[in-house]
């Protein structure tokens, strides 16, 4: 069964008949599109059933992608003018299905709590089931994070939202999630999901849900994925472990 299809369907409450008047087929096409992981629709097919259910064709047709990609950009699954305009169950989906790596590269990383239900207990199960989990977050004390506070001039400042995910992630402090401080990403976030991965480059002024978005998914050695996952392991390397910093008590209070 394609249970990416299936899911996808039930969330957005869309039936077998919906979807065939939608794309002009017979019902008994998209049982058939559901009952089995290999059947592909039409591209056109595809398309309108990725608009009608909010997801990407590639997450609900896994195969797609090799069919469809073959140049040197091959690792792009999805391009995205704004982080706000990827369907908001891409996120969950990446999350859901890593089992080695979840590496969480955001200069704040302070949406995925408001956007991702129960969060906390989603990491929780991930360190149980043997995946690492790292965060890399700004340092809400640096003058980088300052000096991007003016640029960004909004109420709810980095420091603020940096704040809030420290409190976050204290919850976590009985588990195996890791978390540094750099902030050698303060115009760059980068999150991994395994073979996955999400890229935001911040433009100047804006913040990130405004940042344009790329979905990268590895095929290759020593490709765009593994250029950006270095940089991410860069600033791992860097870092300073947050729970470990006998100043952070005191940076917090400041903040």
């Amino acid at each position: 069964m394609n249970e990416p299809l299936r899911q996808a369907m039930v969330r957005a409450h869309v039936t077998e008949s919906q979807i065939a008047r939608l794309c002009g087929v017979d019902p008994k096409t998209v049982a058939r599109w559901i009952a089995s992981p290999t059947r592909v629709p039409h591209a056109r097919h595809r398309a309108a059933v990725g608009r009608a259910l909010g997801e990407e064709e590639t997450m609900l047709w896994p195969s797609v992608q090799p069919l469809v990609k073959c140049g040197p950009d091959r690792e792009l699954v999805q391009m995205y003018p704004y982080r706000s305009a990827a369907p908001a169950s891409l996120w969950r989906q990446l999350i859901g299905k890593a089992q080695r790596e979840l590496t969480f590269a955001g200069y704040t990383n302070y949406f995925l709590w408001l956007e991702q239900a129960r969060f906390g207990d989603v990491l929780r199960r991930k360190v149980s089931q043997g995946c690492r989990v790292r965060f890399i977050l700004g340092d809400p004390a640096s003058p980088v994070t300052r000096q991007r506070e003016l640029e960004e001039d909004v109420p709810l400042t980095l420091s603020t939202r940096i704040e809030v995910t420290l409190s976050e992630l204290a919850m976590l402090k009985d588990t195996a999630v890791e978390a540094r401080y750099e902030t050698g990403h303060v115009s760059l976030s980068v999150f991994r999901f395994d073979d996955d991965m999400i890229v935001t480059p911040l433009l100047p002024g804006r913040i990130g849900r405004d940042a344009p978005m790329m979905h990268l998914r590895r095929t290759q050695d020593d490709g765009v994925f593994d250029r950006f996952a270095g940089h991410v392991e860069d600033l791992w390397g860097r870092g300073h472990d947050v729970w470990t910093i006998p100043a952070t008590e005191d940076a917090h209070a400041q903040a």
